[in-house]
């Protein structure tokens, strides 16, 4: 089962740009950690993933009666915002909670990818 992983916001961590380089290092560490055990896990692999700039750098496009129109800025004003996301196949949900704890603490949202066919 394929399922789109969201980083929301830092959860209980403080701002990226207010840790120390020890702090920083010690959160990807955990990234790397993550990435180890989905790679060691029978069935389980990253079909892809990345950080996300700052909400404030997003574009919104929205289409409506066939016209395009682009907002600088998030979708919607939040409090914490979208910071990643990891496409992951795994055998079941189970298995993939249980991998995630190795990542940073993040409020994470988890979605199955539903095969159209």
């Amino acid at each position: 089962m394929k399922y789109l992983v969201l980083l929301i916001g830092d959860g209980d961590m403080p701002p990226w740009s207010t840790l120390t380089e020890e702090e920083q290092g010690a959160a990807m560490q955990r990234f790397a950690d993550f990435d180890a055990a989905c790679e060691a896990r029978e069935g389980v692999q990253i079909l892809g993933g990345e950080a996300l700039g700052e909400g404030a750098a997003a574009t919104v496009m929205t289409t409506r009666s066939g016209k395009v129109t682009l907002t600088e800025g998030p979708y919607a004003e939040a409090v914490e915002g979208l910071g990643g996301y990891y496409l992951v196949e795994v055998p079941d949900l189970d298995v993939l909670v249980e991998l995630l704890t190795a990542l940073p603490p993040y409020d994470i949202q988890i979605n199955p990818v539903v095969d159209p066919m």
